[in-house]
């Protein structure tokens, strides 16, 4: 069976460098937008055989992580989960990812440059981003399956506040990826 492919990513920035034959959708930043593009763009598609890859540059939230990344799961990071189970809900802030490589990405809506708020998240997850928990979630809701495709562009401190000069080197590897695993 061959895939049926959608990428989508958060910026324009993160997959200038992809192939062209591969149908990309651009979600602008945050969770509240990748949730609600993702699932327009599900909802106008035969899902069919279709896999979405979300493409996109992370901070590390631990010294020494760079590369490229699968994470297995994705924590919704700046909601009250606790107390909201308190209340008997469950508030599905971790979602659990197909074909990882077992590192934990958290996502929500703060651009990490804090170093306290680093060592928290970091207590809990290796990576950082701000709209694969939108993603993952709309994928769910339409069962889709998704692979989170994640480089470490920043070390989510106060050097990612340049990460519009680092984007260009996730870019090159993150294409290089899909190069190599999305034929």
């Amino acid at each position: 069976m061959v895939n049926n492919y959608l990428v989508v990513a958060a910026t324009r920035a993160e997959v200038k460098y992809l192939p062209g034959h591969l149908p990309v959708v651009i979600t602008g930043i945050g969770k509240t937008a990748a949730a609600v593009i993702t699932a327009q763009a599900l909802s106008d598609r035969d899902r069919r055989d279709l896999v979405v890859i979300n493409l996109g540059s992370t901070g590390a939230l631990r010294d020494g992580l760079d590369g490229v990344y699968l994470p297995s799961s994705v924590i919704n990071h700046d909601m009250n989960a606790d107390a909201i189970r308190a209340l008997g809900y469950d508030p599905a802030d971790v979602l659990p990812i197909e074909g990882g490589d077992g590192t934990v990405l958290a996502s929500g809506d703060t651009f990490v440059t804090d170093p306290v708020i680093r060592a928290r998240l970091a207590e809990r997850a290796h990576l950082v981003d701000m709209e694969a928990y939108g993603i993952a979630y709309a994928c769910r809701q339409y069962d889709v399956p998704l692979r989170l495709v994640k480089h470490v562009s920043d070390n989510a401190d106060e050097s990612s506040v340049d990460w519009p000069a680092l984007v260009d080197r996730s870019a090159h590897a993150l294409a290089d990826w899909a190069k190599a695993n999305l034929t």
